[in-house]
């Protein structure tokens, strides 16, 4: 099974990689994972007084915070990931990824909001689920 794995680094990515860990037809090397992060844009103005380098690193770097205990997660467990960071809209950057890399499951962590947090702040996980079609595993 082909599956995405949203991470944002969050108390609720651990409690994601948690479940799955507990969870062996999720979690195994019969299992292809691709491991996405959405790395927040830097505001346009700032970005404009930015070194074009300056501001890749820091990209990159941010990526790395949220991926090296996920990195460890997967070694730990004797499986392979592909890592992939994208700057943007954490539920656009996932609902695309997920649209496009023809996944058999996609993988998320939750806040676990009301309804009413929901309607008044949305939800990332809601506008992902709202905007693809791949079969999702939401972990509250």
């Amino acid at each position: 099974m082909k599956i995405l794995v949203a991470v944002d680094g969050s108390p609720y990515t651990k409690k994601m990689l948690a479940y799955l860990a507990a969870h062996d037809e999720w979690l195994g090397p019969l299992h292809q994972y691709t491991v996405v992060h959405a790395v927040p844009v830097v505001p346009s103005r700032a970005a404009a007084v930015m070194e074009r380098e300056t501001l890749k690193a820091y990209y990159q770097d941010t990526a790395d915070k949220v991926f090296k205990p996920i990195r460890t997660f997967f070694s730990k467990q004797g499986l392979n990931a592909q890592f992939v960071a994208k700057t943007g809209n954490a539920a656009e950057v996932i609902a695309e990824a997920a649209r496009k890399g023809n996944y058999d499951l996609l993988v998320l962590g939750s806040h676990g909001h009301g309804t009413l947090t929901n309607l008044v702040m949305g939800s990332v996980a809601t506008k992902v689920l709202a905007n693809c079609s791949t079969p999702a595993l939401l972990v509250r």
